[in-house]
């Protein structure tokens, strides 16, 4: 599972659950169309799932 995982906001965190905003805010990721690296393990991937309805996810 080694290698890095890019997430880019594509909806806005406006209106959704505290939970939510907070996890974007916790990737770092306040502004639609703003971009983030990180390694890929479970703790990422774990985040994206609970907000993969507002993010678009790619391998680096």
């Amino acid at each position: 599972m080694p290698g890095k995982i890019t997430i880019k906001l594509v909806k806005s965190a406006y209106g959704r659950p505290p939970k939510q905003r907070g996890t974007l805010s916790a990737l770092g990721l306040t502004k639609i169309r703003q971009e983030r690296t990180f390694d890929k393990n479970e703790t990422v991937l774990g985040m994206i799932a609970k907000v993969e309805h507002l993010v678009e996810v790619s391998e680096s």
